[in-house]
């Protein structure tokens, strides 16, 4: 027994250190895992994401754990994640932050330094979340892709303008094209809708316009990925 600890436990590391340093890398694993889940709660979060900011501080802990001062041992290593191909990326550039932020724990931690890692972790979670009450860089309008069907026989250059108008702050006809083998037109517009604005009120005048036909409003970063729009 004694051997085989031996040959597993790193040079300045005892067994019970290497427990406590494991320990803390799941503690705070789901520490940024919470948090990840309470600023994501309106926007929504992917599931196996959460998962994954558990694992990667213990991860990356071990990982340094098992490099210690072996220069050799970190080359065979970097040589082994070289042939990892990741399947998908975060869309989120805050997906990222977290990454990163689950990772620089776990390097501290595999270091041995737990002290300097539970007290980054408290400082910049204390951060987050404090920007995610003040709602710190979110803008006061809201963007949106309106998408409207419109007859033929009507001018969809000035059809909604004013409409938009009263609405929005700003707008900008993106892209016109056929539908229904050229029995209709469909007009995409990009509007920054005003703080509060009545999206109901909005489509409803819209369809006294357009003879009710089709009207799509959607988020533009969700538009953006569902659909290549020309620039």
């Amino acid at each position: 027994m004694e051997i085989i600890l031996s040959s597993v436990l790193s040079d300045s590391f005892t067994l019970s250190e290497i427990l406590i340093i494991l320990g803390s890398s799941l503690f705070i694993g789901f520490a940024i895992s919470l948090l990840y889940i309470k600023t994501h709660k309106n926007s929504g979060y992917t599931p196996s994401f959460a998962v994954t900011l558990v694992m990667l501080p213990v991860i990356i802990a071990v990982i340094i754990l098992l490099i210690g001062n072996n220069v050799a041992r970190a080359f065979s290593l970097a040589g082994a994640f070289t042939i990892i191909r990741f399947r998908s990326a975060p869309a989120d550039p805050k997906d990222i932050a977290y990454i990163f932020f689950t990772l620089a724990a776990g390097l501290a931690l595999g270091l041995g330094y737990i002290g300097y890692a539970v007290i980054f972790t408290v400082v910049l979670s204390v951060v987050i979340v404090l920007m995610d009450i003040f709602r710190y860089a979110t803008p006061r309008s809201e963007h949106f892709i309106l998408k409207v069907t419109i007859p033929e026989n009507l001018n969809y250059q000035d059809l909604i303008n004013d409409i938009l108008e009263e609405y929005s702050t700003s707008y900008r006809l993106k892209k016109v094209r056929t539908v229904d083998f050229g029995a209709l037109f469909e007009a995409v517009f990009y509007v920054e809708l005003k703080k509060n604005a009545n999206q109901k009120e909005m489509i409803d005048k819209i369809r006294t316009r357009n003879g009710n036909l089709n009207i799509q409003l959607l988020f533009k970063e969700y538009e953006d990925k569902l659909y290549q729009i020309d620039g």
